[in-house]
């Protein structure tokens, strides 16, 4: 019988919360968090228009849980046999697939008109496209398909921060990209650092992850190569004149924790040093885009206070 199935005949009474689960709210979160320091690092420091802050916001909140809710239909048989997955709405039946698909498109619908009328289309256009990289591309394809599904689909859930600096400015513009490329060689190290922890769930399931694969060694290796030039990449900001002295102390500290967290995953016998990774990892790209928008705001403040602090002459 399949999960489909099952859910019909288990079917439990539906609230409000099963529809907000549909959306996997924690994941769409932080993506927003990078949406809007995309907004605030595009916008001049006091010229934030809280109008285009929150319509891009609610817009491309709308078009991330789209995607995530379409991503839960395609994949509601193998989540109703992993353990992480199996009370989700749709396997434990208290959403139908139907109305869980009706439930998707009104907001994916509602994203587009939300951006097209109020913020600008071309960031309509890129967050449509997003959502069907990770719904369509990833989803379906990629992540059955080969174990870099992660490198070659990470793309699709990387836009968020250019989706916000597009809502400003318009246009696509190399800053933007640079957020972009930070949280596109996040997302491997991130993954995978989960996948270590959930292989057999992903072995149970016949998904291509790199750890059921090429094994756990290989991956925890491939981590480090990752956050290797994860370090480089978020070094970038500050090369380019993007951002300045807080922010580069700030990508060095935490960065150089990360190197500690992945170190412990490779060479610790801990059983939960993978799953302790890859909760950092989300605690990372938090603290970092924070780091940001600290620095876009506060910068000459803190040049200011630690010029004063140790002495130095300040012009």
């Amino acid at each position: 019988m399949s999960a489909d199935s099952k859910t019909l005949n288990n079917s439990e009474k539906t609230t409000w919360r099963d529809y907000f689960d549909l959306c996997k709210p924690k994941v769409v979160a932080l993506l927003l968090l990078t949406s809007v320091v995309g907004v605030v690092l595009a916008s001049p420091p006091g010229g934030i228009s809280l109008f285009v802050l929150i319509m891009s916001t609610v817009g491309i909140g709308l078009g991330s849980a789209a995607g995530a809710a379409i991503n839960q239909i395609v994949e509601r048989e193998s989540d109703a046999r992993m353990a992480r997955t199996k009370n989700r709405p749709l396997p434990k039946g208290r959403v139908s697939q139907q109305n869980a698909f009706i439930f998707a498109v009104m907001m994916a619908a509602a994203s587009v008109f939300v951006l097209t009328a109020w913020i600008n289309v071309l960031t309509a256009v890129l967050t449509f496209a997003s959502m069907i990289g990770y719904a369509v591309i990833y989803t379906m394809y990629l992540k059955k398909a080969t174990p870099q599904n992660i490198v070659i689909g990470g793309l699709a859930g990387a836009t968020p921060p250019l989706l916000g600096w597009t809502s400003v400015t318009g246009s696509i513009d190399p800053h933007g990209l640079l957020l972009v490329l930070i949280i596109y060689t996040w997302t491997p190290p991130h993954f995978w650092a989960l996948a270590i922890h959930r292989r057999d769930d992903y072995a149970k399931v016949n998904l291509p992850m790199l750890p059921v694969t090429h094994g756990i060694e290989f991956t925890k290796y491939s981590i480090l190569g990752y956050t290797i030039l994860m370090f480089m990449v978020t070094l970038l900001p500050y090369l380019a004149y993007m951002r300045g002295e807080f922010y580069l102390v700030s990508a060095v500290l935490l960065g150089l924790y990360f190197f500690y967290k992945v170190f412990m995953l490779m060479f610790s016998s801990r059983e939960n040093a993978a799953i302790s990774t890859c909760v950092y990892s989300i605690n990372y790209l938090m603290l970092l885009f924070i780091a940001m928008v600290i620095d876009h705001y506060f910068a000459g403040e803190i040049s200011q206070y630690l010029c004063s602090s140790f002495q130095y002459k300040c012009y």
